[in-house]
């Protein structure tokens, strides 16, 4: 299972406002710190707003904070708002094309075995927060890094 770079880089964002929770931040500084394009960034941040993982101030003195608690957002509810499909394999897709059927299907052993290994996955991602992933090395290192 590999997550996208939407996935990681909204989770990146989650976990830089979680290590400075006392402030706003700016799209500009996160897209720094990490080296992500702030176009990027902006699409991203809008995404999260809209999944209410954050929230932005608008205004002179604005900026993005988490719109909850870090220890009220789960890793799995973030990775399953930000990725779009989590086919392991084609044949696992909810909207098969034209021609990407299988013959094995609907009873095929190994299609099930990857979406069991799929759903250990997110279950893993389901016990953990946000407060979980975010340790005092992100805590200094993030809230004193300069933005680029």
């Amino acid at each position: 299972m590999r997550l996208t770079v939407q996935s990681d880089y909204a989770l990146r964002a989650l976990v830089f406002l979680a290590s400075n929770r006392e402030r706003l931040s700016s799209i500009r500084e996160i897209a720094g710190i990490y080296g992500i394009s702030e176009n990027y960034m902006v699409k991203i941040i809008h995404r999260l707003g809209v999944g209410g993982f954050i929230e932005t101030i608008r205004g002179r003195n604005g900026g993005l904070r988490l719109a909850r608690p870090p220890e009220e957002i789960r890793i799995g509810d973030v990775v399953r708002f930000t990725e779009e499909d989590f086919a392991v394999v084609s044949c696992m897709q909810t909207e098969r094309k034209e021609g990407g059927g299988c013959l094995l299907m609907p009873d095929c052993s190994l299609r099930h075995t990857l979406g069991e290994a799929l759903e250990a996955f997110l279950a893993v991602l389901d016990r953990k927060t946000l407060a979980d992933v975010v340790g005092e090395w992100e805590q200094r290192k993030l809230a004193t890094a300069p933005a680029h």
